[in-house]
């Protein structure tokens, strides 16, 4: 009977051969017996494989010294680098020892790059989480103290009545100018750190695509030629629809700074299957089924050296043309908030072509819009507050207090001063316990608090503690900052959330509009 390993150095090699990652087989004198094509492939042509090699031969000079002591017993290096053509990197990769019979041995070398964005991945979502606690106090102190700025302005506006000293009124505008672009930073700042409030719902992306494309054209100039290839059949996306529209308006402007003599500006939809990871900028793409967007530009592109910075919040290449380099720091929070992933492909001189991938609707998503409200009180009718002065009609009264919950002095005051001239009767706290002690004497009959306050409970819970006794209370959430209700979602008709800073205005139409939802709510109950 013949031997069933007529050849085992043979079959050996043979099975090296079959291995996918790069394998070195060394004698005990650490010297080559044999190698496979993944090997070959790793070291290039002009490095052969000799038979009798030392293995330190086929790694790169600053990896040669640990080989060397690992080989002879000592530590296992974590990274090693291969050998490679004078003025090259050769491949990191993560060594493995198998010990053979005879002192023998077998490196199995696996490449090291997939960790390596493993790790890159991980800094990233560190440095984001970092940075997404840092803007978030920064958030909640920088838009209270901006609130309180316009809204003192606006009332030193009003104060100045319908013929201000042009020099004062000059001056107040500015005020409440910087005060915007302060608070437009902070909103930049906290979607890119993926901290923004977002309500997401069904939206048709191609339909999306041709109404911001109308809005588009004038802004892009004549110059620019904007072309639509839209995919059918056209898909539905889950995201926010002002923040597609963000994100429409920032790409198409950065693509209009790259095209200063004209160009070719193209928006496409279509859709993706992806088996495996695909490598891309800034992080591989996961696999999935995916609707993408994209924005192709035929400007000049994007050069190799500051291609993996663009996303970085506060980098820009066009600081002297007044660029705050925000502008794609924005579009990538967003995206990533919305469930989506951004690859970027640019080359000097042949432009720029941006994919946007979500996640794809297959069917009609329960609750996009947000889960169904709890049942809002009862109808609004209660004459308004006589001493508030100023009373602005057409305000729908309700049937008892508007309670308002504030931590900030000043914001509280200006707040309350705000709803009482707009004609609301209200009752004011300055935390949780405060409200709730209010409440248990007279119940409100809508409900603004602040959602971050000093104390153990934040807005969201105070909103369902004073829900327990009165499920259909309409409550406004206000702030800068808002954690709980980025993890949770807004839920409900009658739950309304306002970002600071808001003016005046802003905060009387946000009450308006709930207390209107509400009465809507409880007529179509009744009828």
């Amino acid at each position: 009977m013949g031997r069933l390993w007529p050849d085992p150095a043979g079959a050996f090699q043979s099975l090296l051969a079959g291995l996918p990652e790069p394998a070195l087989w060394l004698d005990r004198k650490a010297c080559l017996r044999g190698g496979n094509a993944a090997l070959r492939q790793a070291l290039g042509p002009s490095l052969p494989l000799r038979i009798g090699q030392p293995a330190t031969l086929f790694f790169a000079a600053g990896s040669r010294a640990a080989l060397r002591l690992w080989l002879e017993g000592g530590t296992e290096p974590a990274e090693l680098r291969l050998a490679a053509p004078q003025g090259q990197t050769g491949m990191a990769v993560l060594p493995r020892r198998i010990i053979l019979p005879r002192g023998e041995s077998v490196l199995l070398l696996a490449d090291a790059a997939p960790r390596q964005a493993l790790a890159a991945q991980l800094a990233e979502s560190d440095r984001l989480q970092a940075l997404g606690s840092l803007a978030g106090g920064i958030a909640h102190d920088f838009n209270n103290l901006l609130s309180v700025v316009l809204g003192a302005t606006e009332e030193a506006q009003r104060r100045l009545g319908a013929t201000p000293d042009p020099a004062m009124a000059a001056e107040l505008e500015q005020v409440r100018q910087a005060a915007e672009r302060g608070a437009a930073l902070v909103r930049q700042l906290l979607a890119y750190a993926r901290q923004q409030v977002l309500e997401p719902r069904l939206v048709p992306l191609n339909t999306a695509v041709s109404a911001m494309a109308r809005m588009l054209r004038p802004l892009l100039g004549r110059a620019i030629l904007l072309e639509l290839a839209l995919d059918a059949p056209e898909r539905m996306v889950l995201i926010d629809p002002s923040q597609l529209d963000r994100v429409l308006m920032n790409l198409a402007m950065n693509a209009r700074q790259a095209m200063p003599e004209g160009g070719r500006l193209v928006l496409s939809t279509s859709r993706a299957l992806l088996l495996q990871p695909e490598p891309a900028m800034p992080e591989p793409l996961p696999p999935g089924r995916w609707t993408v967007l994209e924005v192709r530009d035929s400007g000049h592109g994007i050069p190799p050296e500051i291609l993996p910075r663009i996303f970085e919040p506060f980098f820009t290449s066009r600081a002297k043309q007044g660029g705050t380099g925000m502008g794609l720091a924005t579009v990538h929070g967003i995206v990533r908030q919305s469930g989506g992933y951004i690859a970027v492909e640019s080359r000097p001189g042949q432009g720029t072509r941006i994919r946007i991938l979500l996640p794809r609707v297959e069917a009609p998503v329960s609750g996009a819009a947000g889960p169904p409200a709890a049942d809002p009180p009862p109808a609004l009718a209660l004459a308004p507050d006589a001493s508030a002065p100023g009373t602005e009609a057409g305000t729908e009264p309700l049937p008892g207090p508007l309670l308002l919950v504030e931590d900030e002095a000043p914001l509280r005051r200006l707040a309350e001063r705000t709803l009482r001239r707009a004609g609301w009767s209200v009752l004011v706290a300055e935390d949780a316990e405060a409200a709730l002690a209010i409440a248990a004497r007279a119940p409100p009959a809508l409900l603004v608090t602040d959602v971050m306050m000093p104390g153990s409970m934040d807005g969201p819970a105070l909103a369902r503690a004073l829900r327990a006794t009165n499920p259909r209370l309409p409550v406004l959430l206000v702030s800068g900052y808002a954690p709980s209700v980025i993890e949770e979602g807004l839920a409900g008709e009658a739950l309304r959330f306002l970002a600071k800073p808001y003016g005046a205005a802003e905060l009387t139409a946000a009450v308006k509009d709930l207390a209107a939802v509400a009465e809507g709510s409880c007529e179509t109950r009744q009828s």
